[in-house]
């Protein structure tokens, strides 16, 4: 009885469960072409293993389970058997979890732009005319980059002539709509205003940013006040 049991498990079972392993990581990766192939020589190899396993088994009447003298051959196997295992646990989480991954570091990244966006479009020095505004055009979409320059412009030159200050700082910000290529995202500013020979005044404006994906990267494509 000890003999059959080490038989099921070295010599059937395990070899098994390694296969069920890799035939796994096909079923989870959709089967690649260079797993097919890797695949392939894996399963033939556990094949033939178990040939020449049975095939002694039949001959001396004993297998690599039921075998005294090769300890090592048993503890080779459960290796291998847990290694195809544990791989395939391993690529089920990781293929699987993937998705919960990108969304969160997506979600992550639009706020940053979106927030970057917001505090370069309200900020404004007198000193420096371009530089918020220049910061704020490469966060857009090279298509509207040009127009939206042109249009903060004319909407600085009066700050300019008056000697006014801008300095923005992000309150909130949040996801409103997130997918694989497009995003928007409220972001609520408290803008600080100088004007030469009067008090510091705030203001609190909302606006909605709105974000598409172009290859990797994240651009502006659009900005509106939240009513």
């Amino acid at each position: 009885m000890r003999n059959l049991w080490r038989l099921l498990a070295f010599d059937i079972v395990a070899p098994l469960a390694a296969v069920a392993g890799l035939l796994m990581i096909g079923v989870i990766l959709a089967w690649p072409l260079w797993w097919v192939s890797a695949c392939s020589v894996l399963l033939v190899l556990i094949a033939e293993g178990l040939g020449v396993d049975f095939w002694l088994l039949r001959r001396d009447s004993v297998s690599v389970g039921t075998d005294d003298d090769a300890p090592g051959l048993r503890l080779a196997v459960v290796l291998l058997c847990a290694a195809a295992l544990t791989a395939a646990v391993l690529t089920g989480y990781t293929h699987w979890t993937r998705s919960d991954r990108d969304f969160k570091k997506d979600s992550r990244q639009v706020v940053q732009i979106a927030t970057g966006m917001a505090e370069a479009m309200a900020s404004f020095t007198p000193s420096a005319p371009t530089s918020s505004i220049d910061r704020a055009a490469a966060m857009m979409v090279p298509d509207q980059a040009g127009a939206f320059k042109e249009q903060y412009t004319k909407s600085s030159a009066d700050l300019a002539q008056h000697n006014i200050t801008a300095q923005a700082a992000t309150l909130a910000a949040g996801v409103e709509a997130i997918g694989p290529s497009a995003a928007s995202v409220a972001v609520i500013l408290r803008v600080t205003q100088n004007t030469p020979g009067q008090p510091p005044s705030q203001a609190a404006p909302a606006l909605r940013v709105g974000l598409m994906k172009r290859g990797s990267d994240w651009l502006v494509s659009a900005v509106v006040p939240i009513r």
